[in-house]
């Protein structure tokens, strides 16, 4: 795998500039720039581990689980690539016809898998349209991620980005029904689909801000009536019912926003409560 180079990450850059600055500082060390093991010592803390292996760039460390499909580690955010996972607000069917949050099971299953094996090493794809890292991710015992999430049922193999690569672990999570196989669900990108078209038909029917009761937010979102809403500066910021822009706040899935059931949910997403 070769020398791991720490670094500290100012932005979230392709690897293709961290590999261009670390070569540019390796040359001006064999200059004479630098004193003797300068790039040894350099003082890097919080950083992330990034090996540049033919433009490609690797990220490991421990992970915090954000959702089913995504983590966090050493600030930078990642996508797994080529599954998805229920959302925390869907809600799914188990054998006896029960409706159980689904995502944040999914969620709660991955937290636990990945801890027991630690680090976590996500090779890069690509940046997705929100700019996060899109990876394919192992544990530290080598078991992929992805593959672990769609055999047992906690996500399904997405063909748009997967290209069938996790096809086989889905047939055999579904002929055992294990997961969401158990019973009914909607497929990931369809329900962000229909929530994405129920806010926009929303807001065309009522242009202007007016009440919405706790109780329909609640069927809208799914049983979980928190707004996750992304500010023109890009900040996360959540409203909770009886807050000043609670009933002005319009949640689009296709902006990236999104629905939580508890604030303590939303604020391990690294969303913030709303000051008003």
């Amino acid at each position: 795998m070769g020398k791991v180079v720490s670094f500290q990450r100012r932005n979230s850059g392709r690897a293709g500039g961290v590999a261009a600055i670390l070569a540019a500082m390796v040359v001006a060390g064999a200059a004479g720039y630098f004193s003797p093991g300068f790039l040894d010592k350099l003082p890097l803390p919080n950083a992330a581990q990034l090996v540049a292996t033919g433009g490609a760039a690797t990220i490991a460390g421990r992970s915090s689980v954000i959702d089913g499909d995504t983590i966090e580690i050493h600030g930078e955010r990642i996508r797994f690539n080529g599954v998805d996972a229920p959302e925390s607000a869907q809600l799914c069917a188990d054998a006896a016809g029960r409706m159980y949050r689904c995502g944040a099971r999914a969620a709660d299953a991955l937290a636990g898998w990945l801890a027991a094996a630690s680090p976590t090493t996500c090779k890069f794809v690509e940046r997705d349209q929100y700019g996060r890292f899109v990876g394919n991710c192992t544990r530290a015992d080598g078991a992929s991620v992805q593959r672990w999430l769609v055999r047992n049922g906690h996500a399904v193999d997405w063909p748009r980005y997967s290209n069938g690569a996790f096809s086989g672990a889905q047939s055999a999570a579904k002929a055992e029904q294990v997961g969401i196989w158990q019973g009914q669900f909607e497929l990931p990108w369809k329900w962000r689909a229909a929530q994405s078209e129920q806010t926009d038909n929303s807001s065309t029917v009522s242009p202007t801000p007016s009440a919405v009761s706790p109780a329909a937010a609640s069927k809208q979102s799914g049983a979980c009536d928190i707004k996750g809403n992304i500010s023109r500066k890009g900040e996360r910021i959540y409203h909770v019912p009886g807050q000043k822009y609670y009933a002005r706040t319009r949640v689009s899935a296709g902006k990236g926003e999104r629905w939580f059931c508890s604030e303590q949910e939303a604020r391990a997403a690294g969303w913030r409560r709303s000051q008003q």
